[in-house]
């Protein structure tokens, strides 16, 4: 027995993992990366719910100091804000709902060998990622085509991108060729073998890109600055995006006037609020879609 034990000791320790060299400097290296990341946000949440003296006096780091949410009552107290909140998810979704039908309907058809003209069409494809004709075409079709100052113009001009429809054409191109042969006979056209076989297949993949267009849509406000001159129909990145510039606008008027820390200060407790508020949405969303975020990452490596 005496002897038993021992040899089951010595299988546990060797079963026990033992870092190496190279594996402890990468733990190390991403554990910095990853505090890079997360220590910012941290201080942006402290600074929003402290105090705007403890905030003059620089006493905020990574935690609230004189706890306060007037910053955040001031931010629902405001209607436009909370009106470009749901415009802006709203958008979002219609938004990520027309580029996923596009990019699968564009998908699809460039994996089918019998299709004529399909590298042309990839070609037409590939050629929209290294060549545009800039933002002044842009907002001249904008105009021409009646969309400028509407909520399409958010919408349209990008719903669809090259770089994500190769992605998941690479993934419907590395199912077996058999799957869609053994629908054919049974009497199944393309479109039930994407709805029935090839779609339920790709969870993975769909859910890694309609992240990755949610995102894109949320973040952006660029195309909105242009395009967009109601005020009601601003979203709410650009928003965020006004509230920055008009807080630089009076440190500069402040510094001209010798008391630029007192302007900026009191400044950076809304500033760091709108933050929070418009990147706490798309944090909420990422939970529910993060066990299809690995698988979904390396799809483009599995064929080309």
């Amino acid at each position: 027995m005496a002897v038993r034990k021992e040899a089951s000791s010595e299988i546990s320790v060797r079963k026990q993992k033992v870092f190496t060299g190279p594996q402890i400097i990468l733990i190390i290296v991403v554990t910095l990366f990853s505090l890079s990341c997360v220590v910012p946000f941290i201080n942006v949440i402290a600074v929003s719910l402290s105090s705007k003296s403890a905030i003059l006096r620089g006493d905020v780091s990574f935690w609230p100091v004189e706890f306060t949410t007037q910053a955040y009552e001031a931010l629902f107290n405001d209607a436009s804000m909370i009106r470009s909140l749901f415009m802006t998810v709203g958008m979002t979704v219609v938004y990520t709902l027309i580029a996923m039908f596009l990019t699968i309907l564009m998908a699809y058809p460039l994996t089918k060998k019998r299709m004529r003209g399909r590298k042309f069409f990839s070609f037409l494809a590939l050629f929209t990622m290294y060549f545009s004709g800039g933002v002044v075409p842009h907002y001249v079709n904008m105009l021409d085509l009646g969309l400028y100052n509407t909520i399409w113009s958010l919408i349209l001009p990008a719903a669809i991108s090259t770089y994500y429809m190769i992605i998941l054409k690479s993934f419907f191109a590395s199912l077996p060729e058999s799957l869609e042969e053994a629908a054919t006979i049974d009497g199944a056209n393309d479109f039930q073998i994407l709805i029935r076989i090839y779609l339920p297949l790709s969870l993975a993949s769909l859910a890694t890109i309609t992240l990755f267009y949610a995102v894109f849509r949320w973040n952006r406000f660029d195309d909105a600055l242009y395009y967009i001159q109601d005020r009601n129909l601003y979203p709410l990145q650009l928003k965020l995006y006004n509230a920055i510039k008009n807080t630089q606008q009076v440190d500069l008027t402040a510094m001209q006037e010798g008391s630029s820390a007192v302007a900026n200060n009191i400044s950076q407790s809304i500033e760091s609020a709108t933050i929070i508020f418009a990147t706490l949405p798309i944090l909420v969303v990422y939970p529910f879609v993060q066990r299809y975020f690995v698988a979904g990452v390396t799809i483009g490596a599995v064929k080309g």
